[in-house]
Parts: C-alpha cells; sequence; structure tokens
C-alpha cells in the first residue's frame, strides 16, 4: 500500500490576501519613506534599501521552495526504489 501525499491547494482567497498584504506593505513604507522629514539622500538610501529587501525575500523565499521541492522529489525516487525490490523479493526463495 502506498501513501501518496496530499497535494496542498493554495485557495484563491489566500493568494489575494497574500498579494492584497504585500502591496499594503509596499505602499506604506513607500509613503512613509516619501512623508520622511529627512534629506533626499536619507530618503533615497531608505528606499534603495526597501527595495533590496523585497528582492532578497523574493529570492529566500523561492530556494526554500525549490530545497523542499527538491527534497520531494529525491524521497518519492527513494520510495519508488524500496517498492521495486520490495515487489521483486521471493521470501520464500530458497538460498
Amino acid at each position: 500500500m502506498t501513501d501518496t501525499p496530499v497535494k496542498q491547494q493554495i485557495t484563491p482567497a489566500y493568494y489575494v490576501q497574500a498579494v492584497v498584504s504585500f502591496g499594503l506593505a509596499l505602499v506604506a513604507m513607500t509613503v512613509g519613506i516619501v512623508k520622511l522629514d529627512a534629506s533626499a539622500w536619507v530618503r533615497g538610501f531608505l528606499g534603495v534599501t526597501v527595495l533590496y529587501l523585497t528582492t532578497s525575500a523574493f529570492t529566500l523565499a523561492k530556494v526554500i521552495r525549490d530545497r523542499q521541492e527538491a527534497g520531494q522529489l529525491v524521497s518519492r525516487v527513494d520510495q519508488a526504489r524500496l517498492e521495486k525490490i520490495l515487489a521483486e523479493h521471493d521470501p520464500f526463495q530458497k538460498l
């Protein structure tokens, strides 16, 4: 008997919530930087920092997802090999 892993589905509501949340946070940070009582250099530095942090977060999320998917693939290959060995094994074979 094989256990097939349950494929997790992201609901449309969760996807919309994540996108809206990200957009709202980015807009709030942009408004905060623009309204900040500081020189243009400070605001520019903070703006570049926000962009760098955002791209780094996307890259980190992609790397984590890729490692998880690779681990699942290796696990499935190992499981297939084990099932093949067990299917070919004859416990009543004379030695």
